[in-house]
């Protein structure tokens, strides 16, 4: 038996009866290849046989030839690759054993797990080389790893099967009454403000939401608000990695926002008993709360990854905000700044997949906005340092507050807006909130309050 038809080295993940079983399936009957074509690469087989014989075939569905027994054998004939596949007899005896009622779904599965331990086995052992070699800086080789896992599990989610929408409903968890239901038409995760979640939805799990502004604007502050209300108000356990503020300050701001105490009045410590008695309630309520905070000053990707798992470990995570993005590190990295900020926002989109949760991450903006004149409202090109912000986020707002720029203005104070500017999955437009200064608290406004999720 030639090369190509030679076991693997012994030990490694494969299953050859999966593999067999799915070129049998598809060379006696080639319909079959439209459940296969889209969900296994020629890299996922584990004999080079195997890989060739599926390339061919995908050679001829991308010439629209049948695919059959005589057809693959030519086109690997073509290629001078039949003998060494073990000749027409070896096609001939793929479907030797076969079931009479194939599981092909099951097979994929099979041969696609296989795949991926091995992939993670070679990932491993490249790993050990590099450690053991004591060339490289621990932080290069750690960030190398975390753009190959993260690649290795998206490249995992994008290849699922191709869905009827029959197979869609029996999937959305109560079926077709509650995909139909007005009462349910929230898909994500509410945030507290009630135009927003109108406009949104609320943040589905993996999306990527970028909240930028100009510095004082309340980026912080808004992104607090939605923690509060996600781990208070909702039971959800949220994530709020901040880069800027210490732990200490964030539950501060939390407490005093929520019990409606002058943050200046605590820092202060000019307290009376009701302002007292509110924060020891804001507390207790705090404490109670599925919240979590990290202030690691410059974390990677790598890092944030490995303590959300930890927290996965024992509960989903309903939602990650990250302030900001680009205090955030990429290490070993020695490209130009914008290239680093570029890797950043992409990896936060697939570590938002990876974690099934939404992230929210706070952006700066360029001063672009200050340069305008009459109006200074932020636009797509105000973001700093990375066009693929934009790309890479499924909604892009921007915190606005004019009383900032004209602080002359009476009629202006306390008035703000969250201007969606992208929106992958509904429309852009305005949100009007109002900021009360003394709480640091953004809050809807009166005409939309009403039942918030």
């Amino acid at each position: 038996m030639t090369s190509a038809i030679t076991p693997l080295e012994t030990g490694l993940p494969a299953n050859l009866d999966a593999e067999r079983y799915i070129l049998g399936s598809i060379l006696a009957d080639d319909s079959h290849f439209v459940q296969v074509g889209g969900r296994l690469l020629p890299e996922d087989f584990s004999l080079e046989a195997h890989r060739r014989i599926f390339r061919s075939m995908l050679d001829l569905q991308g010439r629209a030839e049948k695919i059959d027994r005589v057809t693959v054998a030519n086109e690997l004939m073509r290629h001078a690759q039949l003998e060494s596949c073990g000749g027409v007899a070896y096609l001939v005896s793929l479907d030797d054993g076969m079931p009479l009622i194939l599981n092909l779904d099951g097979y994929i599965r099979i041969v696609r797990d296989k795949a991926t331990l091995r992939r993670l086995i070679a990932v491993s052992q490249h790993l050990m080389s590099r450690c053991l070699s004591g060339a490289e800086d621990p932080s290069q080789i750690l960030a190398a790893t975390e753009d190959t896992l993260l690649k290795l599990g998206d490249a995992q989610e994008q290849r699922t099967a191709i869905m009827t929408p029959a197979q869609i409903l029996d999937n959305y968890e109560g079926g077709l009454n509650a995909f139909l239901d007005p009462s349910k038409r929230l898909r994500g995760v509410s945030t507290g403000f009630a135009k927003l979640d109108e406009m949104t939805g609320g943040f589905r799990p993996g999306e990527l939401i970028v909240l930028a502004a100009r510095p004082s604007m309340g980026k912080t502050a808004f992104a607090l608000n939605i923690a509060h209300h996600v781990g208070v108000k909702l039971r959800q356990p949220v994530v709020v990695f901040s880069l800027e503020m210490s732990k200490e300050s964030l539950l501060t701001r939390m407490v005093c926002a929520s019990a409606r105490v002058d943050s200046h009045r605590f820092n202060a410590g000019y307290l009376n008993r009701d302002e007292r008695e509110r924060l020891q309630m804001g507390l207790l309520e705090l404490t109670e709360a599925p919240i979590y905070f990290d202030d690691t000053a410059g974390i990677n990707l790598m890092d944030m990854h490995s303590k959300l798992r930890r927290i996965q470990s024992e509960q989903p995570v309903g939602m990650v905000i990250v302030d900001y993005l680009q205090l955030m590190s990429q290490p070993g990295r020695t490209e130009n700044r914008n290239q680093e900020i570029s890797a950043i926002s992409r990896g936060m989109k697939l570590l938002a997949k990876e974690v099934h949760a939404p992230i929210i991450a706070l952006s700066q903006l360029s001063r672009a906005p200050e340069t305008r004149q009459g109006d200074h409202r932020p636009v797509l090109s105000d973001l700093r340092e990375s066009g693929s912000i934009e790309q890479d986020a499924d909604l892009v707002g921007f915190i606005f507050r004019e009383e900032v720029y004209k602080r002359d203005r009476e009629d202006l104070r306390g008035l703000a807006e969250l201007l969606i500017a992208k929106q992958r999955n509904g429309p852009i437009g305005k949100v009007d909130l109002v900021f009360l200064h003394s709480l640091t608290k953004f809050e809807n406004r009166a005409e939309d309050l009403g039942d918030v999720g």
